[in-house]
Order: structure tokens, then sequence, then C-alpha cells
């Protein structure tokens, strides 16, 4: 057995002394082929850049969203000046009261609840 493995030994080595080399006329055929299948020069496009408002309406979510956000504020504007009656009518109490749901400023620092009321005083 150790004979046939150093028999292999030796011919696997001579092999890998002589490298076999491609021929001349074949490394020109592979050349020849490389420089045929390399693409051409293409001129290139200059990309413009996105302005300012593309910018925005990307951000927004695109055309779409940005007429969504359109009607929903003309909507709010629309109902907010013209206050039609279930509206206007969900200041009501049951009784037919108005009901104060926003407190205005003056009653809202004379009852103490005012900003030191809701964070305390200093002198706590």
């Amino acid at each position: 057995m150790t004979q046939a493995h150093d028999d292999l030994d030796d011919l696997f080595g001579a092999v890998a002394q002589r490298a076999p080399l491609p021929s001349d006329v074949l490394m020109a055929r592979v050349m020849a082929d490389a420089v045929a299948h390399q693409p051409g020069l293409v001129a290139v496009k200059r990309v413009p850049r996105a302005g300012l408002w593309d910018v925005i309406l990307a951000a927004l979510g695109g055309r779409g969203a940005l007429a969504g956000l359109a009607t929903a504020t003309l909507a709010g504007v629309w109902i907010g000046f013209a206050q039609p009656l279930p509206v206007a009518a969900l200041g009501l109490d049951l009784t037919g009261e108005v009901v104060q749901l926003f407190p205005d400023d003056e009653s809202f620092f004379q009852n103490g609840t005012g900003v030191d009321g809701l964070f305390g005083t200093a002198e706590e």
C-alpha cells in the first residue's frame, strides 16, 4: 500500500511541476471574444433633482394623500364657518341649557385651577 501511495505522490508531483500554458492562438481568440462582448459607450442621462414641492409631496404620501388632506382641511373650515345645527347642539345639555365645554380664560384663572392649580404653587 505504501508503494502505491508513493507512486501517486510522484505522479501528482510531476504534473504539478509542469503546469500547462494556453497557446497564444487560444489567448488571442479569448481576448477577441471578450472585446466583442463588451458594451460600447453609452450616453449617461442626467437625472433631474427633485424640487422642494416634490420632496414635500413625497413626504405627505403623494398626490392622493395631498388631495385628501386638502379636502379634509376645506371641510373643517366649512363646518367651522357654517356651524350646522347638529354641531351646535353638541354644546347643549339635556335640559336645553348651554354647556361650557371649554372654559374661558377668566373663569379658568378665577377658580384657582389655572397653571398654578395644575402644577402646584412654589409655596407648597
